[in-house]
């Protein structure tokens, strides 16, 4: 017997939305991430892109647990002198929640080429509607 491993052209790439509403950040973004892998399908090849498109609505309605909505903090630096910036989680969902979602899923996808391209596949929305009715996408509910 012999292996399969799936080509990028040969891949059947489905879309799903996901609804944010009351979800933890981490349970969310971990089955996202899995979904963006391909790690649902039969045919997964770790060093492939097998997965498919996700939709995130309602981004501003996510769930953090304890205490991580004040005491967590966003921290980045911009490579100068005194650059180093932090905010904390309610004022990020507050004012960028497709960030908050879309950093949580991009921190579980490979730190490489394939990764990258991945992270591309995920759509975040802070409402309810989302340009891509067109696709047809399927409803893809989240294990709690």
């Amino acid at each position: 017997m012999t292996t399969y491993m799936a080509k990028a052209g040969e891949v059947d790439r489905k879309w799903w939305v996901v609804d944010a509403t009351d979800i933890p950040l981490g349970r969310l973004a971990s089955n996202v991430a899995s979904v963006l892998r391909g790690k649902h399908k039969p045919t997964y090849t770790p060093h492939a892109d097998a997965g498919d498109f996700v939709i995130v609505v309602n981004a501003d309605k996510i769930k953090l647990t304890g205490n991580k909505l004040t005491g967590k903090l966003y921290q980045h630096h911009s490579g100068k002198v005194g650059g180093f910036k932090e905010r904390p989680y309610d004022w990020m969902i507050e004012n960028r929640p497709e960030f908050v979602i879309a950093r949580a899923v991009r921190g579980m996808l490979p730190k490489n080429r394939l990764g990258r391209k991945l992270g591309t596949k995920l759509k975040v929305y802070s409402g309810a509607t989302h340009p891509h009715a067109a696709q047809k996408p399927e409803a893809l509910s989240v294990t709690l």
